[in-house]
């Protein structure tokens, strides 16, 4: 897999959010997802346009 995808906990860190509230994002599909087994993999893009699509003024992927 690579670079390209983020774990679930890589999100938690970059968001600085707890696992509920990033599988919340998973499971309203506000941000993209693809399950490897039993886990969740985000694409990078995905998460990208996640961030620059924040109203708060993230604007840029961390």
């Amino acid at each position: 897999m690579g670079d390209d995808f983020l774990t679930v906990a890589d999100v938690m860190f970059k968001l600085k959010m707890g696992k509920s509230a990033v599988y919340d994002l998973l499971r309203t599909r506000r941000l993209p997802s693809i399950k490897v087994g039993r886990s969740r993999r985000i694409p990078l893009d995905g998460y990208r346009a996640y961030v620059a699509s924040r109203p708060d003024g993230w604007g840029s992927a961390r």
